[in-house]
């Protein structure tokens, strides 16, 4: 495990590399969300070490890495994961990336496609609801007037969906952790954070052009309210790839299903088939 310090036009960010003895497949990149962090996804390494070498960048605008100015778009963090794997000499690569993390890995597929192998996005969809714009503007004024407590309960209710939306693993449990995590950041990583949904408000969330050649695989929880269902159908529709929605989650997939959306990674990057008991069927559009 090794923590490279990288530099793009003058900002720092960093990688976490986590190096395969026996791989079977093309590195993986992790994107995270906007709240994460390259340390936010170490559970994962230990069930894709078997099967690629995993790179979790901590790109600018994210965690120790430089902070990003709001001017700076999908465009400019995409071609920095290209020179992130360009400078590790990692070639073509599967990526993967997660809410926030998602519209930066399809700017990098749509952008670099010779870099690419397979791209697999979750919790995405097409654009920003009205219902994220009303609820970054919400944040915004509760930093400015000190109110991180409700901006703590606020986001969690915004990220996790409502407990008569349906059956979610470990809600309780997460909904505590999501609560104390937004409450304790760090004067330098609330401003970020409060960034990142600020870009999303001042620069596409997805661009229809051009089309992505690699294979792609659209996935989120079957309760998620914050990017639902039928949005990233619509993404997996629009690049011809494939989509399907994990049972008993919601937008926070990764910490109540980790170990089966860890499984889902290692088949879907691995080519193998997507039959797991813990999926909702899987809808094929790539002959459409």
């Amino acid at each position: 495990m090794t923590d490279e310090e990288l530099d793009y036009h003058g900002f720092r960010f960093l990688a976490r590399a986590a190096a395969s003895e026996s791989s079977s497949t093309d590195p993986v990149i992790i994107l995270g969300g906007s709240s994460q962090d390259r340390f936010s996804w170490l559970r994962y390494e230990r069930w894709l070490l078997p099967h690629a070498t995993v790179v979790t960048l901590e790109l600018p605008g994210y965690g120790d890495a430089d902070p990003l100015p709001v001017e700076f778009g999908m465009e400019f963090l995409a071609d920095t994961v290209r020179h992130a794997t360009e400078t590790l000499s990692l070639g073509r690569v599967n990526v993967f990336g997660a809410c926030f993390g998602a519209s930066i890995a399809l700017r990098f597929a749509q952008r670099h496609p010779d870099r690419i192998a397979r791209l697999m996005l979750g919790g995405t969809a097409t654009g920003i609801s009205p219902e994220y714009t009303a609820a970054a503007t919400r944040w915004r004024h509760m930093v400015d007037e000190g109110q991180f407590d409700d901006l703590a309960r606020d986001m969690v209710e915004q990220f996790m969906a409502p407990p008569d939306h349906g059956v979610v693993r470990r809600r309780a449990a997460v909904a505590r952790l999501m609560r104390q995590r937004f409450a304790t950041l760090t004067e330098r990583a609330l401003a970020m954070d409060i960034t990142h949904h600020e870009r999303l408000l001042t620069h596409p969330w997805s661009l229809p052009e051009p089309a992505v050649t690699a294979p792609v695989l659209v996935f989120t929880g079957e309760h998620d309210t914050l990017t639902p269902p039928p949005a990233g159908r619509h993404v997996a529709d629009h690049l011809g790839g494939r989509f399907t929605t994990v049972q008993e989650a919601d937008h926070l997939v990764q910490i109540e299903r980790d170990t089966d959306l860890a499984d889902l990674m290692a088949r879907f990057f691995t080519d193998r088939p997507l039959d797991a008991p813990y999926l909702n069927p899987v809808e094929d559009f790539r002959c459409a």
